[in-house]
């Protein structure tokens, strides 16, 4: 059960939306049409105002609420609100069976004359999240269908929602992380296929939810050390995502890996003090920042992150490591200028891969010393 909200908005001549005559009139068309789907209308509450147009609010037995907004410069907007309850068939539809959302849709648009129009599907509030952001900030549904675990740590919101097509997907602090639809994300963080890891000595940054670990493990590397502060996180993916991180969570330490809970600034230092260096650092922590500018703290964070990293990096070491949406390119820019401040020197290259639970092309770093 869920609250659906269906969104229609029209484009009209401005002529016909100017002053308040010409609006009550359009009003008047809309309500004639919109009683043709809700015969019990009634209009519960309007208002004219010179600068913002008019609104109103009307009704069906105070069931079915619907908004209605008439611009002065020609936009209509058209808002359907009610509540669904299970089991029961959707009051509008996108169906072909019912096309009552289409109907409504273009019998408008002919009454109207708009120029343009559109509806949306029904957005559907109040029982699973199903709206997420992408990384440039459009909205994406997703075909989540129940809340397999949801839980607050000292540092975060966790949860791991089932999706019909991406399996279980982890989020934290409502953001999209990683589904079991994602090998594709781990492959190419860590360049598989391009990069040889046998033998070698390798640090990981975050990782909580043990998918790069368990594919690194893979490669028959000397030794992974994993450097996560988030115990519950590494729990509830140990139980519930055990498609993409194995049984790698089941233990804290074996012959070939190490994962402590911690800052990993704080054991950063103390290999720095050891003099422990390492053939690969993955930074698997923050995304980049959506900012114009590189300040605040995610971004003190991330010279934090590079100052340290670079310091337990062997003179032939790489550091690899996610960025951001491939649309941000603001942050992306931002992101390589701070690179680019780095002494000793780095150069960088990149990589893609579209991301199945982002559901857009994500950008990759490879970082060495110049």
């Amino acid at each position: 059960m869920a609250a659906h909200t269906i969104l229609f908005d029209f484009t009209l001549d401005k002529d016909k939306t100017g002053g308040e005559k010409q609006r009550q009139e359009v009003a008047k068309v809309l309500r004639g049409e919109l009683e043709h789907v809700f015969p019990q209308l009634e209009l519960a509450y309007w208002m004219e105002s010179p600068e913002n147009g008019y609104f109103a609010v009307l009704h069906e037995n105070k069931d079915t609420v619907v908004t209605v907004r008439i611009f002065q410069h020609g936009l209509l907007t058209l808002n359907v609100e009610y509540f669904l309850a299970e089991g029961k068939e959707p009051l509008l539809s996108f169906e072909v069976r019912t096309h009552r959302t289409l109907r409504l849709e273009k019998a408008l648009a002919l009454k109207l004359t708009a120029v343009r129009g559109q509806k949306l599907p029904a957005l559907k509030r109040g029982d699973v999240s199903r709206y997420f952001p992408s990384s440039d900030e459009r909205i994406i549904e997703y075909d989540i269908d129940k809340i397999v675990y949801e839980a607050r740590s000292p540092f975060q919101k966790i949860q791991i929602m089932h999706s019909k097509t991406l399996g279980n997907m982890l989020l934290l602090d409502e953001l999209q992380n990683i589904a079991e639809s994602d090998l594709i994300y781990t492959e190419t963080l860590m360049c598989r296929g391009v990069e040889n890891y046998e033998g070698k000595e390798i640090c990981i940054l975050g990782g909580g939810d043990g998918a790069l670990l368990y594919e690194l493990l893979k490669e028959n590397p000397k030794h992974v050390v994993m450097l996560e502060i988030d115990e519950l996180v590494m729990q509830a993916c140990n139980k519930h995502l055990s498609v993409i991180c194995g049984d790698v969570l089941e233990k804290r330490k074996t012959d070939q890996y190490e994962i402590i809970v911690g800052d990993c600034v704080d054991y950063l230092k103390k290999f720095i003090a050891e003099g422990r260096k390492f053939d690969y650092v993955f930074g698997d922590l923050t995304d980049i920042p959506i900012t114009d500018t590189p300040v605040g703290e995610t971004w003190d964070f991330i010279r934090t992150i590079f100052e340290h990293s670079f310091k337990v990096l062997k003179p032939d070491g790489k550091y690899l490591t996610h960025g951001n949406g491939s649309t941000c390119t603001v942050g992306l820019r931002l992101f390589e200028e701070q690179l680019d401040l780095l002494r000793p020197k780095v150069k960088f290259a990149t990589t893609k891969a579209f991301v199945p639970s982002f559901m857009e092309e994500w950008l990759f770093y490879q970082v060495t010393f110049a």
